[in-house]
């Protein structure tokens, strides 16, 4: 179990334990192999899509920047 180090009430001082070794990699494997994901890019759901997300993302930007100091 990881052990608090704050200052707040009921704080126990003390280090984490240490991390586990990262797994072995199998040396016949190599690298590791990555998936290709095969998109339309010209297809029209695929750009009503990045439209959507693109306006959500400049919303996001707009409340952000009102919000923020």
């Amino acid at each position: 179990p990881w052990v608090n180090v704050g200052r707040g009430r009921g704080a126990v001082s003390g280090a984490a334990p240490p991390l586990p070794p990262p797994p072995a990699k199998d040396p016949k494997k190599g690298e590791e192999e990555e998936e290709e994901i095969d998109i339309d890019l010209s297809a029209p759901e695929t750009e009503r899509a990045a439209l959507a997300i693109q306006g959500k993302f400049r919303r996001f930007q707009k409340r952000k920047k009102e919000s923020g100091p």
